[in-house]
């Protein structure tokens, strides 16, 4: 059991939830045992004591996007567009394999977790042939880390002589694509609620992959009960494709081949006029929203404010390392804020909105709300206590909006399941220096292969 005292708590359920100075207990099963005001007054046995004097404890935040290959090619197309960007990759990113999407994994996962995060997904859907199994090198990664996993199995199969975006030597044929899915999930998903590991099925975007793939991608998810991700009206690049090929518009275009609904979550959604909005909002159809890299990128700013207001799920996610390369997930709160007051003034968004886009709002685009997103007693215990008396955070009275408005908060404490994952802003189960020579050698190795 770990005990978590004198600390302030968001707790970010469902009455908003706030103690000045609380406890948190945390059972031996890995789940909240008691959150409250003050000290806990019940028998603690022999659990470890944790002063969180001058900290903040929130739920674990949940990041909704990302590419963590993509850590071995930072730095690079940095002036592009989002289709100029991945015209000069793609070629690099057929040269990919195991041992450096692993290091990529690595060192993307580590930095996510000393920013607060507890649960990432990942997006991976470049599997050159020759790679060997590069899923599998990401599973391992995040294994070693001890972070909670949504890896998703993607896939591309709309080549450039084809009329897609991506390079012959990137794709994969439809029902090579589609067996290698269905083999991920019966070999790696778990489905129970304290799963540390869930596979979803991720075709990449609408200008990489066929009407059918994205048809019998969605039959096979709900055939076997796992969630649906991709890229969806990031640019209007996406949408002048959109029309030209299909006719239609990017959401009508996911209607149409059965990919809005409950079970999906959408990356980006930045171009979405009104009726696609109350669209999404009427299905329950997700989006994780990448502030920084739509900013990076250039791609706009997303709607979320009227998202939010047309009951649309929306999380964060840091996206690629390549498109993002701080890759911060708590400095994500922060930049989702900024963009809704730059798009709808000071009301937009406040912190605790902010707090529940990287939290709760995450775990709905998952599926996860009834386990995780909040504290609460019987929910996992993956839980973040954030150092926030230092000089950078003095004066702001408010701890929440000390963690938003405020520079990086140090991670105390880092726990998935009970399990600690940082400490003193240090990674418990492996090295940062480490990872970062690992992934510099990936780095290296890819960008001077032939």
């Amino acid at each position: 059991m770990i005990l978590i005292e004198n600390a302030a708590i968001a707790t970010v359920d469902g009455g908003g939830r706030e103690f000045t100075d609380g406890h948190v207990l945390v059972g031996d099963d890995g789940r909240i045992a008691a959150v409250g005001a003050g000290r806990f007054s019940g028998d603690t046995g022999h659990s470890r004591r944790i002063d969180g004097s001058g900290c903040l404890v929130t739920p674990g935040l949940v990041n909704t996007h990302h590419h963590l290959y993509q850590w071995a090619t930072r730095g690079l197309a940095l002036d592009e567009t989002l289709f100029g960007w991945l015209t000069t990759l793609y070629p690099i990113w057929g040269r990919l394999d195991a041992e450096i999407v692993g290091a990529a994994a690595g060192a993307g996962l580590g930095w996510l977790a000393l920013s607060g995060c507890t649960l990432s997904m990942d997006h991976h859907y470049v599997f050159p042939r020759d790679g060997g199994d590069v899923l599998e090198a990401e599973i391992e990664a995040a294994r070693r880390l001890g972070l909670r996993f949504h890896p998703t199995r993607g896939s591309m199969d709309l080549s450039r002589k084809d009329g897609g975006l991506p390079p012959d030597n990137v794709v994969e044929e439809t029902d090579e694509a589609l067996a290698a899915t269905e083999a991920a999930i019966d070999r790696w998903h778990d489905p129970s609620p304290d799963a540390m590991l869930q596979i979803a099925v991720a075709p990449c975007s609408p200008f990489s992959v066929t009407t059918r793939l994205m048809e019998e991608s969605a039959v096979l998810a709900r055939r076997k009960g796992v969630r649906l991700h991709t890229h969806l009206a990031e640019t209007d690049d996406e949408e002048e494709f959109c029309l030209k090929q299909f006719g239609c518009t990017p959401v009508e275009y996911a209607e149409r081949v059965g990919w809005l609904g409950g079970d999906v979550w959408l990356a980006h959604g930045v171009h979405l006029d009104d009726s696609a909005i109350a669209k999404l909002g009427t299905t329950g159809t997700g989006v994780a929203h990448c502030p920084s890299s739509n900013a990076r990128l250039g791609t706009g700013p997303a709607r979320v404010r009227e998202l939010l207001d047309h009951g649309v799920p929306v999380g964060l996610g840091v996206d690629g390392a390549a498109s993002q390369e701080v890759s911060q997930l708590g400095a994500e709160l922060r930049q989702a804020l900024y963009t809704a007051r730059q798009r709808g003034g000071p009301q937009a968004m406040n912190a605790r909105q902010a707090l529940r886009l990287g939290t709760m709002g995450g775990a709905e685009c998952l599926g996860r709300q009834d386990d995780l997103g909040s504290i609460e007693v019987g929910k996992l215990a993956d839980l973040v206590l954030w150092r926030l008396d230092g000089l950078g955070h003095d004066g702001i009275d408010d701890r929440v909006a000390a963690l938003v408005f405020g520079p990086p908060a140090p991670v105390e404490l880092s726990l998935v399941g009970g399990r600690p994952v940082v400490e003193r802003g240090e990674l418990v189960n492996a090295d940062a220096e480490t990872l970062a020579a690992e992934a510099r050698r990936a780095h290296r190795r890819l960008l001077e292969s032939p």
